[in-house]
């Protein structure tokens, strides 16, 4: 245990005040986080009706019943109800307040103006409905993590359109993979972008996506003008500037458009390792619920303070951040890189911000690690009070780092989830102690549980992600999946009735949680599974290693081969005394099984755009499938790591597809 809570932090947290008003206005008492989590996944309509309330959901049509239908897939959410996103954003509206803070390299933060940002909101959305956006368009951004953005976005929902977003990092094929699939009739972008103090043209780029949308009628320029200039984009074009250049629209009379609960708000893409990214649409109530409980409840954001989690537009980490002003509080949005100019470049920003909420992923602690930073040596951080490391398991030396280096008296709340519920699953709990390693517990109204693969749930034992009764946020469905058979086969198709999220996990007796990394890529070996996060986990202590992949191959006649892929850091050879230190490593920390059959040394590790290594595909690929076949080199950050892979698959000389002679 690395921390507990006083009881005046306790009493403090959002989530004491609901049990609070709870036990006012609903006559309900609980005891402790666990029996509270139990109701609100057994009551389901009574927690999700108690939510609506407490939050004083805005409705221009009143629900009747929480759920409609309770099947998964199927569930209906508050089938009568009108509603807008955007509204429950801007109704936030604090005048003479900053709305948000925006940090850009080698910049001072920057404040937004509450009266600014609405009005600007108010007159995009004016303009759009002019110009002939309608509900249910379709609209798309290319486009960076500028204030421009969460405007358009709020205008685009405001109206009932529908949003889609990509990073401009990304290439023309990339971004038509994603966003050609929606046919939007509206595009905002920008012609670059500044990274590591380097200014980066995306013009050419831009004229390949703007060819390649089909159906679009509508381009605005967000551009803040760079070296380059202007852009050269097809007649009739828009600037910025000449949209917001129009009479204030007064709140009062500003209509939002009420749309039913599940009315599509946004479209998320998955990873694409293989085809096409999956566009996930989400809802408008569903993430309004959803955002509100888990900002609030599981990272404890109250009104007035300011929270920072490092992100570009086409992670959903993004729609998080844009939530957050939700809640009152006042979101920094940075766009830069993370270590530029120096290495802490995210900790001085939260420092200059006076940052109350941090977010931080597993790998960028890695960094700060062997670049010896120590966060409280250089900032004072004085309203630092939380952090969130997500987006990869987190180890035990992770969590403890944060006590050591940056404040001993500091939450550290450990979340998970993804982009199909746009949200955690499992998260923080200001209430609870925090254990190194350990995700606090599951949220509430998640009814999460660890499946072995005969569909029983089990503690202490590692098994797939499952979660057996239904959430607002569940995608309203993929676009253009009009049979749904990519949605059933996406999350039901393993267990039928119930939603398997593609994770596993480890769910102990005290209800703290453990992600262990995607099950597909699961290390199956004598019927044993092993998170490939374990392997990881034990390999971040040996200096040599500077990045690595494994997988697992299920040969024919009941064999199996593991190879483990290393990069090494400048200086260091994979000799046998490595490859000694990684094996004992292994065998002492978990397993014999652990312990990989063949090392092998390759120039770098293949990763999606978003991050993620891909393991799969490897695997695939080492079995004999075409590259090709197994993934979308567009939805890849370095596919030229590929041919290593091949090669090896290719000279099979550490093992055979053939059968064993047994």
């Amino acid at each position: 245990m690395l921390w507990t809570p006083s009881a005046k932090w306790a009493a403090n947290a959002n989530i004491a005040k609901f049990i609070r008003w709870l036990e006012e206005r609903r006559g309900l008492s609980f005891a402790s986080y666990e029996s509270l989590w139990r109701w609100s996944v057994s009551e389901t309509e009574a927690f999700w009706g108690a939510l609506w309330d407490y939050f004083e959901i805005k409705s221009s049509v009143p629900y009747e019943r929480v759920l409609a239908s309770g099947a998964m897939p199927g569930a209906r959410w508050f089938p009568a109800v009108r509603l807008n996103y955007a509204e429950h954003v801007l109704r936030c509206e604090r005048p003479g307040a900053d709305a948000l803070l925006f940090v850009q390299e080698d910049a001072a933060p920057a404040g937004v103006l509450w009266d600014d940002l609405a009005s600007a909101a108010r007159i995009v959305a004016t303009q759009l409905r002019a110009l002939g956006v309608r509900r249910g368009d379709r609209v798309a951004a290319y486009a960076r993590n500028i204030p421009e953005t969460m405007i358009a976005m709020l205008a685009t929902a405001a109206i009932g359109a529908v949003w889609a977003g990509c990073s401009p990092d990304f290439g023309s094929r990339g971004v038509l993979d994603r966003l050609d699939q929606l046919r939007p009739k509206a595009l905002f972008c920008v012609g670059g972008y500044r990274y590591a103090g380097k200014y980066f043209d995306r013009r050419e780029e831009l004229r390949g996506i703007v060819a390649g949308l089909s159906g679009l009628e509508l381009v605005i320029d967000m551009s803040r003008r760079g070296p380059q200039g202007e852009l050269d984009l097809p007649a009739g074009a828009l600037r910025w500037e000449s949209l917001l250049d129009h009479a204030p629209v007064p709140g009062g009379d500003f209509s939002f458009d009420q749309v039913p609960f599940d009315h599509p708000l946004w479209i998320l893409f998955s990873s694409g390792t293989t085809g096409l990214p999956k566009p996930i649409v989400h809802g408008h109530g569903g993430i309004i619920l959803e955002a509100l409980k888990t900002l609030q409840f599981h990272m404890d954001i109250h009104p007035g303070e300011r929270a920072f989690f490092y992100t570009t537009t086409g992670w959903m980490m993004w729609n998080v951040v844009v939530s957050m002003l939700m809640t009152g509080a006042c979101p920094v949005l940075y766009d830069g890189h993370p270590a530029y100019p120096e290495v802490d470049a995210l900790w001085r920003i939260a420092d200059r911000c006076g940052v109350s909420f941090f977010g931080a992923s597993p790998s960028y602690v890695e960094i700060m690690r062997k670049a010896g930073v120590v966060p409280k040596a250089r900032y004072a951080l004085s309203n630092l009070r939380a952090i969130m490391p997500a987006g990869s398991p987190v180890s035990p030396d992770c969590t403890a780092w944060f006590y050591d280096n940056v404040k001993s008296d500091l939450w550290v709340a450990t979340g998970s989830g993804g982009t199909d519920v746009c949200s955690g699953l499992v998260g923080g709990v200001p209430t609870l102690p925090v254990y190194a390693g350990e995700i606090q517990a599951r949220q509430l109204g998640v009814a999460a549980e660890a499946f072995d693969d005969n569909g029983v749930s089990v503690i202490d034992q590692v098994g797939e992600l499952v979660i057996t009764k239904p959430l607002p946020s569940m995608p309203v469905s993929f676009w253009g999946d009009e049979t749904g058979e990519r949605y059933r086969g996406a999350y039901f198709d393993m267990f039928p009735g119930v939603w398997r999220h593609g994770d596993l996990i480890r769910i102990n007796a005290r209800g703290g949680c453990f992600v262990l990394g995607r099950s597909d890529a699961t290390l199956n070996r004598h019927g044993v599974r092993i998170g490939t996060a374990e392997i990881y986990g034990a390999l971040a202590g040996i200096e040599a290693i500077a990045d690595s992949l494994i997988v697992n191959l299920d040969l024919p006649g009941g064999r199996f081969f593991m190879p483990l892929f290393v990069k090494l850091k400048s200086g260091f050879e994979l000799d046998d005394a490595l490859r000694r230190r990684i094996a004992d490593a292994l065998r002492r920390e978990y397993s014999p099984r652990h312990v990989p059959d063949r090392i092998v040394e390759v120039a770098e590790i293949p990763y999606t755009l978003t991050g993620k290594k891909m393991e799969v595909p490897v695997r695939r690929i080492l079995m004999g499938a075409s590259p090709d076949a197994v993934l979308n080199r567009n939805a890849m950050a370095n596919p030229a790591t590929l041919e290593a892979f091949v090669a090896y698959a290719a000279s099979q000389s550490d093992y055979s597809l053939a059968p064993s002679a047994a």
